[in-house]
């Protein structure tokens, strides 16, 4: 059987209320009396019901998402996933809310972070480029006692305590091998597009690509990074150049938004199932390409486990328990025409 409060003050010879001023950290205890029923607790291996703690406290848990005002299907469906566990963490004294920040600007997202500097916040999840910026304004928050963890992009330099997101060099390596396995015995070129390579999570994704293509698949040769910056035209115009100038173009990796400039852009070519097309994040508009066959394969992550595990890491944080890390382990999925249906 667990070990109880009734143990402790049995072990220690002391009163219930005396332990319960101990653990509670509440003051009129002196200190040979804690030390006695710490010495207790130690020897009886007592584990702290932290949740049944702050359910008697009426504790509330306050979680901020600071994310980007992309306009990006995976945004609007990622910030809907967000919404409906907010409704959901209601009931688990948990308080979910969304700040944005201009995708570009790294000095507005520093001004958003500090903003959020109060006595009543838990915790922070960022989807954000790493910069030097976002690093000291992240080791504010965190020098504030607010815990702060990097979410779908990471954070490297920075002091967040977590990243919540999948392994991008190994979702960049598992495109890498689809890529040279539906061009098995093609010679040719391959695009990249990414909204911008600054971000962490677009660089490690090319850097996987790179070692299996060049390692696994010489007969392929894969061009500069096209940098989208959230315009559709310029994914437009730098395919269409790159089609011109490459005619044996016959792959196109996208490692982020942009998806639908390229299916559109490939509907309007004679074959557009000449080239493969091996794309990120499942959305509505992937859904639909990949039931067309303009989209071969997508590589996604849930978007739900991702902001339950960013809350509960979060929350662990906040009430310094351990994180089972098996549960926050984020999965790389590969999503095809065929196991369309039996994908959330």
């Amino acid at each position: 059987m667990r070990p109880t409060t009734s143990d402790i003050a049995k072990v220690a010879s002391v009163s219930l209320a005396t332990v319960d001023r101990v653990i509670n950290e509440r003051p009129g205890v002196t200190k040979r009396t804690a030390q006695k029923v710490n010495n207790a607790i130690r020897e009886l291996g007592y584990v702290r019901d932290v949740s049944a703690a702050n359910l008697a406290k009426g504790r509330q848990y306050n979680i901020v998402f600071v994310l980007p005002d992309d306009s990006s299907e995976f945004l609007k469906e990622l910030t809907l996933e967000i919404e409906n566990y907010g409704a959901t963490a209601k009931s688990e004294r948990t308080n979910l809310s969304i700040v944005r920040f201009p995708a570009t600007d790294a000095h507005q997202l520093v001004s958003t972070l500090r903003s959020l500097i109060r006595d009543d916040l838990d915790g922070v999840a960022i989807m954000a480029q790493a910069t030097p910026q976002s690093r000291d304004a992240i080791s504010e928050l965190m020098n504030s006692g607010i815990h702060t963890a990097a979410f779908i992009s990471d954070q490297p330099d920075s002091e967040v305590s977590h990243f919540i997101g999948i392994d991008n060099v190994a979702a960049g390596r598992t495109a890498g091998k689809l890529m040279g396995r539906f061009l098995p015995s093609r010679e040719g070129k391959i695009a990249v597009i990414a909204n911008s390579i600054l971000s962490y999570d677009s660089l490690n994704r090319r850097r996987g690509f790179d070692e299996i293509i060049n390692t696994e698949f010489p007969n392929l040769t894969v061009l500069p990074t096209i940098e989208a910056h959230g315009n559709s035209q310029r994914i437009h115009d730098s395919l269409k150049n790159t089609l011109s100038n490459y005619p044996d173009l016959r792959g196109i990796y996208s490692m982020g938004s942009g998806n639908r400039a390229i299916t559109e852009f490939l509907t309007n070519q004679n074959e557009p199932g000449e080239i493969a097309v091996i794309a990120h994040e499942l959305t509505e508009h992937s859904r639909s390409a990949l039931r067309n066959q303009i989209i071969d394969a997508v590589i996604t992550q849930n978007k739900g486990h991702i902001v339950r595990s960013a809350v509960r890491v979060l929350r662990a944080e906040s009430d310094q328990v351990a994180i089972d890390k098996r549960q926050e382990k984020i999965r790389i999925d590969i999503v095809l025409k065929e196991n369309l249906s039996t994908n959330y």
